[in-house]
């Protein structure tokens, strides 16, 4: 059995490689051998591990997403806390998940204060942002983990799921800002970002809220 040590491993931006048969202890070991500043990601579930080394506009999309919810937030008026991408997972359920950015609304209160999570006791973020998403992986542990609201961004195109009855469902506005036409509005913004450039596209969006 040949061993290789996960900093052999060199993943391009914009790729992805797999790991079939890694146990929970291992999925532990390497969490803490890539430690918390790396640009990677990860997604675990069932003993597949995945790490997407993301691409540049992927970052500069993620953040744009995260800056136009917490306007929404804040022109609303809603209390949240913002968790970024923390690692949350659960080893009961062999899951274990990291989106590009996720909120705590509903349970905002509960998560005041907190620095670590188990997910045993503290509730999964209430709204989880993914960008280019393409893996079921990723999906398997959102759904198992009880995350009510996911939004998907891959060409283009935003997609709103909320969870119902353990499974994603498409919908066309979102449970937490359903007066607002955000599956083109948040489409629009982005495009309208690669002419304009961040700050006056964000000016502009709070302009719009």
């Amino acid at each position: 059995m040949v061993t290789l040590q996960l900093r052999q491993l060199l993943v391009d931006p914009g790729q992805r490689i797999k790991l079939q048969e890694i146990s929970w202890s291992e999925f532990e070991a390497i969490l803490d051998e890539l430690g918390d500043k790396r640009a990677c990601r990860i997604a675990y579930s069932d003993g597949v591990l995945e790490i997407r080394m993301p691409l540049p506009e992927h970052e500069v999309d993620k953040e744009l997403i995260g800056d136009m919810v917490k306007i929404l937030l804040e022109e609303l008026d809603l209390d949240n806390e913002c968790f970024g991408s923390t690692t949350f997972k659960r080893q009961d359920l062999t899951k274990g998940i990291e989106p590009d950015q996720c909120f705590y609304i509903e349970n905002h209160a509960v998560m005041i204060g907190k620095r670590r999570i188990d997910l045993t006791v503290d509730p999964p973020p209430d709204l989880a942002i993914e960008v280019d998403v393409t893996s079921k992986t990723g999906l398997d542990a959102y759904q198992a983990l009880g995350v009510p609201e996911l939004w998907r961004f891959e060409d283009g195109r935003l997609r709103m799921s909320v969870l119902q009855n353990g499974q994603y469902h498409d919908v066309n506005t979102s449970p937490h800002f359903p007066q607002f036409p955000l599956l083109d509005g948040i489409a629009q913004f982005l495009e309208r970002s690669q002419a304009d450039g961040r700050s006056r596209t964000l000016k502009a969006f709070r302009r719009w809220v």
